[in-house]
């Protein structure tokens, strides 16, 4: 798609410094853009490749105008701004309703006219499939699952019974949405599944990255709120409540009936336990261990970086021996206690 800098311009509510009658098609790096690319700067360690661009345009912030040398879309969130040029010059194919041949849907399933089902896609009994959805190629949508207008599932992705999706989700190949949660009951040696009778429902404008899965409650419904980001290789488990517009980054595992709040963000391979209250606004490094409820906002860490492996080796023989280090520290601080005691009993 191309589309004029001044009309671009208007559309994203930012300045124009330039010829706004010059079109751009495409967005691009700033190294290998040419006349007709749209790119974007937000990092000053690349001011050198800002200074040689040859893109059409290039959004930025005001501070860095005087080191382009081209036309400007001056915003004061340039990385926003970007995204939503990116929208207007790639959108989203229109869904044109249908019925592919290969695909096996239940007498009962309710499927709007505008909706497509794909290739090999498998509608069971009662579900209800609203206007514009897109169903991808090999994708199952267990009986009663209800899917809200113009959301979309890629490919292969699996809606367990019951599960409720809001509209303009997207959900990329391979997610699992709704399987029986994680419950069982010792019986001696053995486990005893317990039935998940909840449900998963998804909010509005939710995405779910590829291959990641989110169980089914037990008994109360799984619920990820409106606007909640989640990478690939994401396990929450059955129970969990997902606060509005948390984004949550690959590898994490949130364990069942954990509540995080709104405004969150977790990064990658976080791992949180179970039962746990998460506040609204709080922030989790990579590689965190959360093991206790957070309730007040703020950037919160844990984990060990990477370092040398010789250094990494003395420190933890040094750790092995912090218990033995620990207790002589408490034996020697009572006999300092002992003595300051005894010797403020000493007449003068």
């Amino acid at each position: 798609m191309a589309i004029k800098l001044q009309e671009l311009a208007g559309r994203l509510g930012v300045e124009l410094r330039g010829d706004g009658e010059r079109y751009v098609h495409r967005v691009e790096t700033l190294v290998r853009a040419d006349d007709a690319s749209l790119c974007f700067f937000g990092d000053r360690k690349y001011r050198a490749e800002l200074s040689a661009t040859r893109a059409a345009a290039v959004i930025l912030a005001e501070p860095d105008v005087e080191f382009c040398p081209v036309a400007v879309l001056v915003s004061t969130n340039p990385y926003l701004a970007y995204a939503q040029a990116a929208q207007l010059l790639y959108p989203e194919p229109a869904v044109t309703g249908g019925l592919h041949p290969s695909a096996v849907v239940a007498p009962d399933a309710c499927i709007d006219p505008s909706a497509w089902i794909g290739a090999m896609v498998v509608v069971e009994e009662g579900a209800e499939i609203g206007p514009r959805v897109f169903a991808g190629p090999g994708s199952i949508i267990g009986s009663g699952c209800r899917i809200d207008e113009d959301s979309r599932l890629v490919a292969r992705v699996t809606l367990c019974t019951g599960t409720q999706v809001g509209k303009r989700v997207l959900i990329h190949p391979g997610a699992v949405i709704g399987r029986e949660g994680f419950g069982f009951a010792k019986d001696g040696e053995r486990w005893v599944r317990i039935p998940q009778l909840g449900r998963v429902r998804l909010g509005d404008d939710v995405e779910i990255g590829a291959n990641t899965t989110v169980d089914r409650g037990a008994l109360e419904d799984t619920l990820i709120a409106d606007g909640v980001k989640l990478d690939n290789l994401i396990q929450i488990g059955h129970n969990c409540h997902i606060g509005e517009n948390t984004a949550i980054a690959a590898c994490s595992g949130i364990s069942g009936s954990t509540r995080i709040g709104s405004n969150c963000t977790i990064a990658g391979a976080v791992g949180m336990a179970g039962h746990l209250t998460i506040g609204d606004d709080v922030h989790f490094t990579g590689m965190a261990m959360v093991t206790r409820s957070v309730t007040e906002p703020g950037l919160y860490s844990s984990g060990i970086p990477a370092m040398p492996n010789a250094q990494w080796r003395r420190n933890l023989a040094r750790f092995r021996r912090l218990d033995g280090f620990a207790r002589r520290l408490k034996s020697l601080e009572e006999k300092q206690d002992q003595t300051n005691i005894e010797l403020q009993q000493e007449p003068e």
